[in-house]
């Protein structure tokens, strides 16, 4: 974004130039509040009696033409933005905000000079953005949003809204796995007393499925039952972090095999003691994915 950008507020129409610039480039917007949130309901909407909107959890046939619904309610569409029942919040708003997803985009929400130390140390250098008390760091791609996944780092991506605070510096990177895992193990839950894992279907791992494996079978196997022990060992929370981590570990372990190796295979292994812990499948086979394809690349 090498453009000026439209970032004072003009008396008259608000925030107005700046959502339309935004708009442009295809970033859907909405106004905000003090306090950092978006306008209330009108009361036709209040409580949702409504339905929501289409783009909501839960689609709805609300068609109402104010900035009801929270982040549900950024457009991009410039005649919304301009039209008499949006004017009244762009002339008071305090911010501009965005969704993220709309526009494509994670932002790892950074609340801290803690957060801001783990994240240089953790994730891909990406775009970043300063904020009050920390940073934002945007990578292109979408995932659920969720608050807390570790000490003051929030995600904000789909049904979830981030403030304009400028275009940033630095080149989008894609979303990486290590993000997308820490959603993950947000999913991980007790599980409820007799877990039916019979429904996954096993693919165990054995020679006929590793003729380009150099390891012997004795010590795939012992492999692969200490990643299931790492998860399982994370009943309460993080398995699905658990399993994304044991799942690129064995991934390495083969890096220099001339493969085929049958890493899925060994995925299934974990996918498994993931579930049995409480992780639901879905999340469980996109971390277990997730994390072999760390080295994938490098493994035949």
């Amino acid at each position: 974004m090498t453009h000026a950008i439209p970032i004072r507020r003009d008396a008259r129409t608000g925030y107005l130039p700046l959502a339309l610039w935004l708009a442009a480039r295809g970033v859907p917007v909405l106004p905000l509040q003090g306090q950092k949130v978006p306008f209330g309901n009108c009361p036709a909407c209040h409580d949702n009696v409504c339905g929501g909107r289409p783009n909501m959890k839960t689609p709805g046939p609300c068609m109402c033409p104010s900035t009801c619904h929270g982040w549900a309610a950024a457009t991009a569409d410039p005649h919304v933005l301009s039209s008499p029942p949006w004017a009244a919040g762009w002339r008071t708003a305090a911010e501009v905000a965005y969704h993220p997803a709309g526009a494509g985009l994670t932002v790892v929400d950074l609340d801290d000079a803690e957060a801001i130390k783990w994240a240089r140390a953790t994730l891909p250098p990406t775009r970043t953005v300063p904020t009050d008390r920390g940073e934002h760091w945007l990578y292109r791609g979408t995932m659920r949003s969720a608050n807390h996944v570790r000490p003051g780092v929030d995600i904000k991506s789909r049904m979830s809204y981030a403030r304009w605070l400028g275009p940033g510096t630095g080149a989008l990177a894609p979303l990486p796995p290590v993000v997308l895992a820490l959603v993950e193990r947000e999913e991980t839950t007790r599980p409820a007393r007799g877990v039916d894992s019979s429904s996954l279907t096993r693919a165990r791992w054995d020679r006929s499925v590793g003729t380009g494996c150099r390891h012997t079978e004795l010590y795939v196997r012992n492999g692969v039952a200490r990643s299931v022990d790492h998860v399982r060992a994370h009943p309460d929370k993080g398995a699905g972090t658990a399993a994304y981590g044991a799942a690129a570990f064995l991934a390495k372990q083969h890096a220099d095999c001339p493969g085929p190796c049958g890493l899925e295979a060994m995925g299934e292994d974990i996918v498994g003691a993931a579930v049995s812990v409480g992780v639901p499948e879905p999340y469980a086979r996109r971390c277990v994915s997730n994390g072999l394809h760390t080295a994938l690349g490098a493994v035949a």
